[in-house]
Parts: structure tokens; C-alpha cells; sequence
């Protein structure tokens, strides 16, 4: 049962990279879906109107 428990130096590196990046775009895609839901309730500037 010992031998189940080694991750060899380069396959712990990659897990860790690909934890880290999926970590990460997770973050990235909830953090655009709240920017476009504020975007939606945000009133954009009236322009003055020149006559």
C-alpha cells in the first residue's frame, strides 16, 4: 500500500499547476458574470444637451 501513496516530483508540480489554473478560471468567470450583472443596473451618464 506504500507505493500508492508517492507522487513523483514532476506529476506533483503539473497537479498543482492545473489546481492553481482552475482555481483561477473559476474566480475570472464569476468575476466577469458580476461585472456584466452591475453593468446591466448601472445608469449611464446623462449628456447635457446643447441647443
Amino acid at each position: 500500500m506504500d507505493h500508492l501513496l508517492y507522487i513523483d516530483p514532476g506529476s506533483g508540480s503539473y497537479l498543482v499547476q492545473v489546481i492553481i489554473g482552475a482555481v483561477l478560471g473559476i474566480i475570472m468567470f464569476f468575476k466577469n458574470i458580476k461585472l456584466y450583472i452591475l453593468t446591466l443596473f448601472k445608469r449611464s451618464p446623462k449628456k447635457p444637451k446643447d441647443e
